[in-house]
């Protein structure tokens, strides 16, 4: 059907009238070849609706580097006026659905090893200076303007816009669109590079997540590579501006969009919280200085970086969510926090780029450029309170397995932002860490509640974690390495006692810390001592983050140093679980597990240690896992100043001493008035392993469940015939087990239920013996159906047949065999008897 309308559109009379000023072989080959071949040769005199049914026929017709190659030919020859017509349908090819269900050029799951030959076409084609960019500049000259669903923007903008609210960030400003009815429109008007970006970002939270049967390496990918090359080249580690982009040989360059008055560039400092929301139809649209409009390209690309992928809660929302019984309105992806760690540690770099006399507080009274000021700004204006929002959801609600890795790393990447600046020290030893300057006390001060309450956050995770395992160990190895670090404990103490300081000084302070300071200097001037200007920013950040009715619990206060000492312990417990499972499988063969499947080998049927990732990486993974408790354990005291005695109290308190039956004790209880009662130490035990309960299965042992190494089918089957038998012979066994003679002892032997006399009470309180109800004789033929026995037989009737023995001659040996072994074991046994006192 888009052939067929191609076609038509083809032969119009104006297209008809054109082709009589070329040669009749142009012409001729013109119609045969493809439709889209014939628009780029007349681009002026085509319809937008002819090239769009071109390229939407192309797409599915030709192969991708055919596409690709076309789509350069059209974005170069065609004017913008019929190049804005495609423009939506291009971004959504490239980048899929907003409802998710076109994948697009699927970037996400595009790798350079897997498929080398799409990769490099796409990543040449989406480059910021390749010519998907050079389109979007195209259209950006001629002002153009594209409609984007306000139903697919993060949970709280939406509801935000649909309040008829306007959002704080500058990005929504100016537009939302109003029905002619003077209601609320469904969509913004973007220009082109917002719509492109959007798209971009958003590509990464609309597409379904990926499969787990695919591994797809996030790094190698054509998505997060793009991401970095974007970064890289809108925010600029080196340069004063960033690179220029221009659109086609002499066309106009692209204007930027008009800017709000309400987000000058001169007020970016601490978190801007309007207290009086503005109505969304008091929107203006004012040009700002001319001069910021050189990076409004890296302005609006971090402003929907950090709009799409960390604006999913606001503080309401936060503040509901922690509430049990809350259901989850966003849940972030393991590659989608990949990306955004990918995100802060370039902003830490862009930032840090600043040079030493640009980056000092007397610099901002000067003359700056906008990028500078930019770069002071990204990080607390943009990042800093939807990056705490996303980390605090995080922490809550994340699953407890290694998955949780990545946010942990996204996390440190931002508390550590000295790593990412040009002139850190080159890292230490282990023994000798690098010692965190104390020009980076006030990024500390301005982010306490990054480390301090997201640090609580950790520690409520770790104490619910297995640490015997490699991967949580190492997770509270890296935790601890990083808030080990020399002079960050200090400061992190310094700032919790500029926040807890009494407003004593200046009265009602309380009521500024929603304002805007500006970097002039101008808006702290009046405040007399430098401590009290700390104290406020300090003030200022927990109170725009958690509100001012939030309860702050010190890191360094008792209730934190419970849950380290509590974490402590459990490193402690954890150490020995491993070196305790270390030691089972030393002393277990190789083939063991196999054998004792087989029921060769003895089996323990209450149960041993639970089944971890130790059993499958083996003993280097417990010596890893040695290591980090070992290392974590003394970065803790470093922190912390925890004494020795109290490490050495926990060592002491493990009670993995043996009693005087040599006998492991009794998991932690305490008394209760229906028994003992667990405590979570003992449960502890319990789970790792560590302490169990010594349980006897005294039930009837034809009646127990049916083992691993038994065929459940058969085991059933002969229990059947052996209880059919007992029934029906039962007064002939009983006859013959009460006999004196040997037939008499022979059928005792085999007829006779052993260990029936006596039998304890499973109690941990005590135990007490009870006398057991008497058996009759009887048959058991449940030994057939185990995997030992079948093996035993096969392998007897296997070894004979090489000798060349039929299989009658085989089973009457075998049962001659039995006879006289059972004959001998009749006689030791009544004569054992007969010493018996």
């Amino acid at each position: 059907m888009t052939t067929f309308c191609a076609v038509v559109e083809w032969r119009r009379p104006a297209l008809r009238r054109a082709m009589l000023w070329v040669p009749k072989w142009f012409a001729k080959k013109a119609i045969l070849d493809s439709p889209l071949e014939a628009a780029m040769a007349f681009p002026h005199l085509q319809q937008p609706s002819f090239l769009l049914a071109s390229l939407k026929a192309d797409s599915i017709n030709k192969p991708f580097p055919q596409r690709c190659q076309d789509l350069v030919k059209v974005i170069e020859d065609f004017p913008a006026k019929e190049l804005h017509t495609i423009f939506p349908w291009l971004v959504e090819n490239i980048f899929g659905s907003l409802d998710g269900v076109l994948l697009g050029w699927n970037l996400r799951c595009l790798q350079g090893r897997v498929s080398p030959v799409e990769y490099s076409i796409a990543m040449e084609f989406l480059d910021p200076g390749g010519p998907m960019m050079k389109l979007v500049y195209k259209l950006q000259a001629e002002d153009y303007k594209f409609d984007f669903p306000v139903s697919y923007l993060p949970g709280p903008v939406k509801a935000s816009i649909q309040e008829c609210v306007l959002p704080d960030s500058p990005l929504y400003h100016n537009k939302v669109q109003f029905t002619p009815a003077g209601g609320l429109g469904l969509n913004l008007a973007l220009n082109p590079f917002e719509y492109y970006i959007f798209f971009f970002a958003l590509s990464l939270i609309t597409q379904k997540p990926l499969p787990v049967s695919l591994h797809v390496r996030t790094s190698d990918c054509a998505y997060f590579i793009l991401v970095d090359r974007y970064l890289s080249w809108f925010l600029p580690t080196e340069g004063s501006v960033p690179p220029p982009l221009s659109s086609s040989p002499g066309g106009a360059s692209p204007s930027p969009p008009p800017r709000t008055p309400a987000m000058p560039f001169a007020s970016y400092g601490l978190h801007h919280t309007s207290l009086l929301k503005r109505h969304i139809s008091h929107q203006t649209s004012v040009n700002a200085d001319p001069a910021s409009h050189e990076i409004w390209r890296s302005e609006t690309l971090l402003q929907v970086f950090v709009e799409m992928w960390l604006h999913h809660y606001s503080l309401e929302m936060y503040q509901k969510m922690q509430s049990p019984h809350a259901k989850e309105s966003f849940t972030p992806t393991e590659e989608h926090v990949l990306v955004v760690r990918l995100l802060l540690k370039h902003l830490h770099a862009f930032a840090n780029s600043l040079k030493p006399e640009q980056a000092s507080p007397s610099a901002h009274s000067h003359a700056t450029s906008p990028l500078e000021e930019f770069k002071r700004a990204a990080v607390p204006r943009f990042v800093q309170q939807k990056l705490y929002l996303f980390l605090q959801h995080c922490f809550g609600h994340w699953p407890l397995d290694a998955s949780f890795r990545a946010v942990l790393e996204m996390w440190l990447s931002y508390l550590q932002p000295w790593r990412y600046a040009p002139d850190k020290q080159p890292p230490g030893s282990d023994s000798q860490p690098r010692c965190v300057s104390e020009k980076w006390a006030p990024f500390v001060q301005e982010n306490l509640l990054m480390y301090t309450k997201l640090f609580v956050g950790f520690l409520n995770r770790a104490l619910r974690t297995d640490l015997v395992s490699p991967k949580h160990a190492l997770m509270v190895f890296r935790v601890a390495k990083v808030f080990a670090q020399p002079n960050l404990a200090e400061m992190i103490q310094k700032g919790e006692q500029l926040f807890l300081e009494p407003e004593l000084v200046i009265p009602h302070r309380q009521h500024r810390l929603f304002t805007a300071p500006t970097f002039t200097g101008s808006f702290l001037s009046p405040w007399p001592p430098a401590v009290t200007d700390a104290s406020f920013k300090v003030k200022s950040h927990v109170y725009s983050l958690e509100g001012q009715d939030c309860k702050y619990t010190p890191m360094f206060g008792p209730e934190a140093r419970t849950l380290v000492l509590r974490l402590a312990q459990l490193i402690t417990q954890a150490k020995h679980t491993a070196k305790s499972i270390s030691d089972q499988c030393a002393e277990s063969p190789a083939g063991y597990s196999f054998l004792s499947w087989l029921g060769f080998g003895p089996t323990d049927t209450n149960g041993s240690y639970p089944a971890n990732d130790l059993d499958e990486m083996g003993q280097d993974s417990v010596r890893k896992t040695d290591e980090y408790l070992e290392k974590a354990l003394e970065y803790l005291r470093q922190i912390f100043r925890l004494s020795d005695a109290q490490l050495r109290q926990f060592t002491l308190a493990l009670g993995t001493t043996q009693d005087e039956n040599g006998k492991k004790q009794l998991p932690d209880c305490i008394v209760g008035e229906d028994g003992l009662i667990l405590t979570p130490l003992g449960r502890y035990q319990i789970i790792n392993g560590l302490r169990r309960f010594e349980i006897e299965y005294q039930g009837d042992p034809e009646l127990q469940p049916i083992r691993s190494y038994e065929i459940a089918s058969l085991v059933r089957a002969l229990f059947r015939l052996s209880s059919a038998i007992n029934h029906r012979f039962a007064g002939q066994m009983v006859a013959l087990c009460s006999r004196d003679d040997f037939l008499g002892s022979f059928c005792r032997y085999h007829l006779t239920e052993p260990g029936v006399a006596s039998r304890h009470l499973l109690s941990p309180v005590g135990q007490t013996q009870v006398a057991g109800h008497a058996r009759g004789p009887r048959l058991s033929l449940r030994f057939l159906g185990s995997y030992r026995t079948l093996l035993s037989l096969l392998l007897a009737f296997f070894v004979a047949s090489l000798f060349c023995i039929g299989p009658l001659p085989c089973a009457l040996l075998l049962a001659l065999g039995y006879i006289l072994y059972a004959s001998a074991m009749t006689l030791l046994t009544e004569r054992g008897k007969l010493h018996q006192p």
